[in-house]
């Protein structure tokens, strides 16, 4: 008998649970600490705004590896019609992902699996002498397990550096643009920082909440997202002879000129075919570099890679353009030195291209950057107590929880946790790219399989190496 437990109410919590339950009968309890009611929604899944729209088309999204077009028929009943080339609204597919849960939890039922939902929040996790795993939970309830998966998701947001505390108390700077309340007064100038994805459905949010505010967007490179196409694209021709050559490469730089041949090779490739085609092996390729080429690539390719390969949907790229065309959003790349004030804020940026500093007031700024995974200053209580119990360490470039290829855990010194491990964000500096459905979903798959295996708990470890 094998008890596990998940921490993490997000889809990658959802991914893990429903994939274990499918796998197991008589073999003990799946615990789901959820940390709150409507588990599966997360961050991600939770808004309520139609606007914010899906980044992948219909076809693709899914919760469970072996589903093909589940959410697209979840999605043709509560709207009527939908194709799988459809970007859709992300409060869809939180829905569908509650919709997967209870499905699974009534086969679970009818199966004899057994399973508890806790919806209080995890306080603290040791390891005992026999090498099972104890969870506090803040109902007062104390689990002991076999085996552990954080799956603990978005953290909460950090105010930057150069924030001031009164500008912090001000009330008009908002730290989560996903909880915010109603200003007393109707804002003339709002200013988000980021350009990234949150900041674009922060964007549309704002300018159908205010209609009349000026909107103003600063990041260092002033970059948004790039545009997915209207419909489908033919895949690379030559990408397997592309991704190959990647694979055998030293460094960044030979994989930046590799990738830029292939785009202007003559064939007329589209260049996002070729970008989308080298999903499969990021993992691999982000594995292969030395933490000194990892550095150079947060530094130097980053900000242009995640705006071509997490690009936006093409209604929401439309939408800000036509912000931009009308006059009412202004798009900066600068850096953001200092934000003082109690309301309105003053927010000094030195610009990219000129170096020139200025000063730009705003009745509201609101801090969209987008995903923190940097545990080691994290304000996650949870998280803190396991890197100070050496049950886990961050990773040398604090993208995350250091981690073996497979997701199991280190500890403090290095070593392999006996059946702890991370799915999700938490293993960005191990994976780079593990936030997005298709990927989650494939690792809840192979986790559940390894956890499910029948040799037993102690023979986890070695089945889930390779």
């Amino acid at each position: 008998m094998t008890d596990i437990a998940i921490i993490g109410g997000g889809a990658a919590g959802a991914a893990v649970f429903g994939e274990l339950l499918r796998r197991r009968s008589g073999q003990g309890t799946v615990h789901w600490i959820t940390g709150g009611p409507a588990p599966g929604r997360g961050v991600a899944y939770a808004t309520q705004d139609d606007r914010h729209l899906l980044n992948v088309r219909a076809a693709g999204m899914g919760l469970f590896a072996e589903q093909k077009d589940d959410f697209l028929q979840h999605a043709s009943r509560s709207l009527g019609q939908a194709q799988g080339t459809d970007f859709l609204p992300r409060r869809l597919f939180g829905e569908f992902i509650q919709a997967q849960v209870h499905a699974r939890i009534s086969e679970a039922h009818a199966h004899g699996v057994g399973f508890a939902l806790h919806q209080a929040r995890a306080s603290c996790v040791q390891r005992e002498e026999d090498g099972r795993y104890r969870i506090d939970v803040d109902d007062g309830q104390t689990l002991t397990v076999d085996a552990l998966v954080l799956a603990i998701g978005a953290l909460a947001p950090r105010a930057l550096k150069t924030v001031s505390s009164e500008a912090l108390d001000s009330g008009a700077y908002v730290l989560d643009p996903w909880q915010q309340d109603e200003p007393t007064v109707t804002p003339r100038r709002v200013l988000v920082i980021g350009t990234g994805l949150t900041a674009v459905d922060t964007l549309i949010s704002a300018s159908t909440r205010w209609p009349r505010a000026e909107l103003v967007a600063v990041s260092r490179h002033g970059l948004l997202p790039f545009r997915h196409p209207s419909a489908p694209i033919a895949p690379y021709t030559y990408q397997a002879d592309l991704n190959a050559a990647l694979l055998a490469c030293d460094g960044v730089r030979p994989m930046i000129r590799l990738v830029r041949e292939a785009i202007t090779d003559g064939t007329s490739a589209d260049w996002r075919a070729v970008i989308d085609g080298m999903r499969p092996i990021n993992a691999t390729l982000w594995q292969g570099l030395t933490p000194a080429q990892r550095r150079q690539f947060l530094r130097h390719v980053r900000w242009v890679w995640e705006a071509s390969r997490h690009r936006t949907a093409p209604a929401s790229f439309e939408t800000i353009q036509a912000l931009i065309d009308a006059g009412r959003l202004q798009v900066h790349a600068a850096r953001v030195l200092a934000v003082d004030g109690h309301g309105p804020l003053a927010v000094t940026v030195r610009h990219r291209t000129t170096q020139l500093m200025s000063t730009i007031e705003a009745d509201r700024v609101i801090q969209a950057t987008g995903l923190d995974t940097a545990v080691a200053y994290a304000r996650d209580p949870l998280l803190s107590q396991l890197l100070a119990a050496g049950l886990a360490t961050p990773d040398s470039l604090q993208l995350g929880l250091a981690a073996e290829p497979d997701g199991q855990l280190l500890d403090g010194e290095g070593r392999p946790q006996p059946r702890l491990f991370g799915i999700g964000s938490l293993l960005r500096g191990n994976l780079w790219e593990c936030t997005a459905m298709p990927e989650i979903r494939a690792a809840a798959c192979r986790l559940a399989q390894a956890l499910s295996e029948p040799e037993g708990p102690a023979e986890i470890d070695a089945a889930t190496q390779g």
